[in-house]
């Protein structure tokens, strides 16, 4: 298998993992918010990110991977603007309507694409702008009902669409930068995560309920549910990271419309959620969108390893017709040395 095939097996296990995870946490979290009423929904974020930690830690502990520090005021810079993007995201839906809220989510994917723009200078074609725009015409028809604007819910939910847009990108470009791996990267920030959330949350969880966390009455069932929603959450975080990783923030924003589509869904099917004919017909366009963006970006990717492919014979053969830079590479004998890969192997990721 080359090492095309095996990146893009890694990349549809990501995507896989991340879809799965994502739509079994929020129904366990649904059942414990909804049904048991254990809605402090910033302390259990906390919560997570501490269980991701330690179970990171023991597989540190059993050699699954590598430690491999890298500059600690980034690591803590960008574990901590993840943080206050969770808690600004759940103050977003605490003080705005639910429909608000959507278009705040719907929001992220055309501020990452403006940001890349101006400061990484990444370029997106039409056909992947339209796909976009599809998609988010549909999300926003099946989600988005009613929209109530307030000024400081406004605030609060322009701060969380920059804030995430950051730290998604942040995401990306750190692991490409100091060349760490996702679970390297999320071994390292997951503390100050935690930290940053375990010491807002309750606040913030008081603020929007009007209860406390540490008063709550703790059933089995309860804690059932939150050691469940621990566990799923460690796949979630892993796979946050290794698909912002292996392909980009737009493709994580674009996989979590399709986590949306698949709730509202499985909601309907299983909790028997109302659903309606504008929730059927968002779901559609939104699946048109989503599978036109699979198409052009796998076409852009063909087009340019072709580019690519088409450039290397005429780089080995100057190399080959010019025998001063054989000398001086020491291949004269015209055996070529194979290259030194280095690769940074991590959990098979």
């Amino acid at each position: 298998m080359s090492e095309g095939q095996k990146f893009q097996l890694g990349t549809v296990g990501a995507l896989s993992l991340s879809v799965i995870s994502s739509v079994s946490i929020v129904i366990c979290n649904k059942a414990l918010i909804s049904s048991l009423g254990f809605t402090f929904a910033t302390t259990l974020t906390s919560w997570h990110l501490l269980v991701t930690f330690c179970s990171l830690h023991v597989a540190l502990w059993m050699k699954l991977f590598e430690h491999k520090p890298f500059d600690p005021r980034a690591v803590m810079g960008f574990g901590v603007l993840n943080g206050i993007s969770i808690g600004l995201l759940n103050l977003s839906l605490g003080f705005n309507s639910v429909g608000f809220y959507q278009m705040t989510k719907l929001a992220i994917i055309p501020c990452t694409i403006l940001l890349e723009t101006l400061f990484f200078r990444k370029k997106f074609s039409r056909n992947i702008q339209l796909s976009l725009v599809i998609l988010l015409v549909g999300v926003g028809i099946a989600t988005v009902t009613d929209l109530q604007l307030n000024v400081l819910g406004s605030v609060l939910s322009l701060l969380a669409v920059l804030t995430t847009c950051v730290a998604q990108i942040m995401t990306n470009t750190i692991q490409k930068k100091f060349k760490v791996s996702s679970t390297q990267l999320l071994y390292q920030s997951c503390p100050y995560q935690a930290l940053t959330l375990f010491i807002i949350g309750p606040f913030l969880d008081g603020l929007l309920t009007n209860k406390n966390v540490f008063a709550f009455k703790y059933t089995p069932y309860v804690l059932f549910f939150i050691v469940l929603s621990c566990l799923i959450s460690v796949s979630v975080n892993f796979s946050t990271f290794l698909v912002i990783g292996k392909t980009s923030p737009v493709t994580y924003q674009v996989l979590g419309h399709l986590k949306t589509c698949l709730v509202l869904a499985f909601g309907y099917v299983l909790l028997h959620d109302p659903f309606s004919w504008r929730n059927i017909l968002g779901i559609l366009i939104a699946v048109i969108g989503m599978v036109l963006y699979s198409y052009c970006c796998s076409l852009e990717s063909q087009q340019k390893a072709s580019e690519t492919s088409s450039q290397l014979p005429q780089v080995v053969k100057e190399g080959e017709t010019d025998p001063l830079i054989n000398a001086e590479k020491g291949t004269g004998d015209g055996v070529a040395k194979a290259p030194a890969w280095n690769s940074n192997k991590d959990l098979h990721a």
